[in-house]
């Protein structure tokens, strides 16, 4: 079997998609951190974009987690994630870039300097998910009864965002999409999103959103402002 090494950012959200499909496949791998305000050298060489997360496989790079993701679903033994149909698997293709633009948006809202920005920001994630609640079905996945590779893509929002609306309940990023909260719920308490970060990744996400991950940075988003 290849040897897995994957490169991190201890919080990132797209590694996790990647850390999250090792987990449901059932193999062995090694997780490599790096600083991503200090990218060193040799990681910039195998990294074109300079971004994480980035797959080894023995000598072999692949980098972008989707592609990660599938390679994984492809080559690893277990179930497989994604759907045999060609048509239903190029839905969910579909939904997994969905998703990605949503982090985009969640990180938008969870930057905003001014409360007004972020709860602007939040109706917009709000509208959003409602496209995908009319997508789901009786759950408790994107699929029903069968995790897959758009529910290793989406668990990383819903994780980020249950953690800002503690610091702001009323946010309403979830207000009248009752199968999107449940399927959210369903993705938070797998065991293999669980099992999917650094023990501590609250405690380091918030410092994130406070600003105190780099040197010098006193500058806190709203939404941070509130775990102070």
């Amino acid at each position: 079997m290849a040897n897995y090494t994957l490169i991190s950012f201890d919080i990132c959200p797209f590694v996790q998609r990647s850390v999250i499909t090792l987990e449901e496949k059932g193999v062995q791998y090694e997780i490599k951190y790096i600083e991503i305000e200090n990218k060193p050298d040799w990681f910039l060489s195998i990294s074109p974009f300079g971004k994480v997360p980035v797959l080894q496989v023995d000598d072999t790079v692949i980098f972008e987690s989707a592609v990660i993701n599938e390679y994984l679903d492809e080559t690893a033994p277990g179930r497989k994630l994604h759907p045999a149909d060609p048509l239903q698997r190029a839905h969910n293709r579909a939904w997994i870039e969905f998703s990605s633009s949503l982090l985009v948006d969640r990180n938008r809202m969870q930057h905003a300097k001014e409360e007004t920005e972020a709860r602007e920001l939040a109706g917009i994630l709000n509208s959003k998910l409602g496209h995908i609640e009319g997508q789901l079905g009786e759950g408790p996945y994107f699929n029903g009864e069968r995790f897959s590779l758009v529910d290793a893509a989406a668990a990383p929002l819903f994780q980020r965002l249950g953690w800002l609306l503690e610091l702001a309940p009323d946010l309403g990023v979830f207000d009248g999409l009752p199968k999107v909260a449940a399927w959210s719920a369903a993705l938070i308490d797998r065991e293999s999103v669980k099992n999917s970060t650094v023990s501590d990744i609250h405690e380091r996400y918030i410092g994130y959103l406070q600003g105190k991950r780099k040197a010098g940075d006193k500058t806190t988003s709203w939404l941070g402002s509130l775990a102070a």
